[in-house]
């Protein structure tokens, strides 16, 4: 066995385990108590606590202890496209850790790996470059910042790794969808005219922010639809809309039920940097034609990121204007929609009368 410098202690060992250092694999591995599985260090999984966490010289020490292995680090050393997963999880961890965002070469230098191929393993494993992946989880982040409580705004942006206020504000309306101080305070002070309809799908509600569309909501109980819109924007200032507003539910049930009227309406749309490259490549699926998951995520540059996919179209709360109804499984089958497979179904076929 190698030297193993940085692995002589317990103490050592665990800080290895911390940061995820492949370069300890071969040194020890780590067993976790209330599990009863044993990991090779820069296993991806979750961290343990590090109480229940004890130390073998290797495999067979911890086997004979009464551990398992854990499939996710053993098949990432036996597969290689485990081991660029692998990579890819360390650069995450690398970006999430650091006070403010790594740059491109600063990543490679800590993985041991060129810029050039970190970026491109990256962006094919998650659809996102590096960059883009330190913006969103920044911005995830400056939100938990702003819903904790004790600190000022201009301390919560500073923590999330924005270097200057002018820097966070340039897109601070992209990324919260209101001013600061109004998402730290529920959404309050924000204005949403929404108005409530009938189609024939059942109940429909048209939700409109001052930047656009923010809801499109079908079910079958009028009431429902107007809860799930509070629960939504918990403290704005919901009003219902007047007769002008209610041409626009219009517009919508007229899509909805003669979809060779197109849609063209300005949406609200809030997501992570993901779910917003899904939603677009959505509003370009042609009204009468049909993709998969597999097929969106090979056209937004991931074609690893099936389930992800499915999990961006279960979060859009804009229905028919974001058309996920257009998205089925590899062998055609309809099934998985936010509002009902019937509706999905019928919504499929009123387009495929079209073609």
């Amino acid at each position: 066995m190698k030297p193993a410098p940085t692995c002589a202690s317990d103490h050592e060992r665990w800080l290895a385990v911390q940061a995820r250092d492949t370069e300890a694999v071969g040194h020890f591995v780590y067993a976790v108590r209330t599990t009863g599985v044993y990991c090779r260090p820069g296993c991806s999984s979750r961290l343990a606590k590090r109480e229940n966490v004890e130390f073998f010289a290797d495999a067979a020490s911890a086997e004979a202890a009464g551990y398992r292995a854990c499939k996710r680090c053993m098949n990432a050393m036996a597969d290689p496209n485990g081991r660029r997963t692998e990579l890819v999880t360390r650069a995450c961890r690398l970006i999430e850790a650091s006070e403010t965002p790594p740059s491109l070469d600063q990543l490679g230098t800590a993985l041991a790996v060129s810029p050039f191929h970190l970026h491109r393993l990256f962006k094919a494993e998650t659809g996102l470059t590096p960059k883009a992946y330190a913006s969103a989880f920044r911005a995830r982040r400056l939100r938990q910042r702003l819903d904790a409580e004790g600190s000022t705004v201009t301390e919560a942006i500073y923590d999330a790794g924005y270097n200057s206020n002018s820097r966070f504000y340039e897109n601070a309306d992209q990324r919260l969808g209101m001013r600061p101080r109004q998402y730290r305070a529920g959404g309050e002070g924000a204005t949403i005219r929404f108005a409530i309809g009938q189609c024939s799908l059942g109940a429909i509600l048209v939700a409109q922010s001052e930047r656009g569309i923010c809801a499109i909501l079908l079910g079958d109980d009028p009431e429902q639809l107007l809860q799930d819109l509070q629960d939504q924007f918990a403290k704005a200032r919901l009003i219902g809309a007047d007769t002008g507003f209610e041409r626009l539910v219009a517009e919508v049930v007229g899509f909805v039920e003669a979809p060779a009227l197109g849609l063209d309406l300005p949406l609200d749309v809030q997501g992570t940097a993901f779910q917003e490259r899904v939603w677009q490549a959505l509003r370009e699926v042609p009204a009468g034609s049909r993709v998969s998951y597999t097929e969106i995520a090979e056209r937004i540059g991931a074609p690893k990121a099936v389930r992800a996919v499915a999990q961006a179209c279960a979060a859009n709360h804009i229905a028919v204007a974001i058309p996920c109804h257009r998205v089925v499984r590899r062998d055609g089958d309809i099934s998985g929609y936010r509002w009902g497979v019937e509706r999905k179904r019928q919504l499929l076929e009123r387009e495929t009368a079209l073609t």
